[in-house]
């Protein structure tokens, strides 16, 4: 991928101590997004249409839009 960013709707994407870039409840009109390391994965789900959830090590919540590699 030239651009290097997996797609945070996919939970197999996303692991424990991944590099992502989330959009914040509050930052949702905006699509502002927050950058952070991935604590925990909260949707248990295989995918999401919004970003899988996840809680970063800052303790912030949010959906991933990107995952880095």
């Amino acid at each position: 991928m030239e651009n290097e960013l997996l797609d945070g709707k996919e939970r197999r994407n996303i692991q424990i101590g991944k590099n992502v870039e989330i959009v914040l409840k509050q930052d949702q009109k905006t699509g502002k997004l927050t950058e952070g390391v991935v604590k925990r994965i909260l949707t248990n789900s295989a995918n999401h249409p919004h970003g899988i959830k996840v809680q970063l090590e800052s303790g912030k919540v949010g959906r991933v839009k990107h995952v880095k590699l």
